[in-house]
């Protein structure tokens, strides 16, 4: 019997212009990160594809993205960004007909006020008009804001929403924190989670015993049916490699069962975000 696909769930490409990345201030992420970079790491570890996920709050990235899906086979599907909260929503989500298309994003960590970004009525119905058009909603938020995603997601429980990054955890007040603040979203079957991002919390010098138990927590509270891995590949740059971060996920299902296992590696993000694989 032929193996589930295998996904990586989270991933970016750039074309790096300072002005078009105001949030990079690295050298380890100022420059160019395409297909022929990810490409090798994915053979690397046996993964048949990614999803390829937006940087940039505008439309032309979402153009960008689908672009490049039609011309390289190994992206399996495209989160991009829309204005969820323009009265033309509609005509908007027309322009796009291409199946790569999956889900869109915004990146809510950067609104001034994130927990009232959540709770604006103009969000409310751009979100419910996107879930009865059968796209998923990748929720990024921080810890700070895992209360109102929750209070946003119990609102919102007509398609999936996506839970990135683990809801970047505040890594020095450890798991159970984490776990007590994530458990009001894990509660909510709608709801998944991406096993990406640890590291970049956790910052370099991480080492694997402060992480595992936050994956521990996840899997007891979404289960492996909710959760996914992403290498948040270029950004994972900035505290380790992708082999680190794929050697951190391995480590922390190995005592699952087969079944459960592929389900991270790529079964969940297959059905979830419904790819064609």
């Amino acid at each position: 019997m032929s193996r589930l696909p295998r996904i990586d769930a989270h991933q970016h490409f750039w074309h790096y212009q300072p002005e078009a990345f105001p949030w990079i201030d690295s050298p380890r992420l100022a420059r160019d990160f395409m297909p022929p970079q990810l490409t090798p790491l994915l053979d690397a570890h046996a993964i048949d594809g990614s999803i390829a996920v937006q940087a940039r709050p505008c439309e032309p990235e979402t153009d960008w993205l689908l672009t490049l899906a039609e011309q390289e086979t190994r992206i399996k599907g495209v989160v991009g960004w829309v204005d969820v909260t323009s009265p033309q929503l509609t005509e908007r989500l027309a322009r796009w007909s291409q199946p790569a298309l999956c889900g869109f994003r915004h990146l809510v960590q950067d609104e001034i006020d994130p927990a009232g970004w959540l709770a604006r009525p103009e969000v409310a119905r751009g979100i419910n008009q996107l879930q009865r058009a059968g796209y998923c909603w990748d929720l990024l938020v921080t810890w700070r804001d895992l209360n109102a995603a929750a209070e946003f997601a119990g609102r919102h429980d007509a398609h999936w929403l996506v839970l990135d990054h683990c809801g970047k955890p505040d890594i020095a007040r450890g798991a159970r924190h984490w776990a007590e603040q994530v458990a009001p979203l894990a509660a909510l079957p709608h709801v998944a989670c991406k096993l990406s991002g640890l590291i970049t919390e956790a910052g370099q010098g991480w080492q694997p015993e402060t992480l595992l138990p936050f994956i521990d927590a996840a899997l007891s509270l979404f289960g492996p049916e909710r959760l996914m891995f992403g290498s948040d590949w270029p950004v994972c740059r900035l505290a380790g490699d992708y082999a680190q971060v794929h050697s951190l996920c391995e480590q922390a299902i190995g005592g699952l069962s087969a079944d459960e296992q592929d389900a991270i590696r790529g079964g969940t993000a297959s059905r979830i975000y419904q790819l064609e694989v």
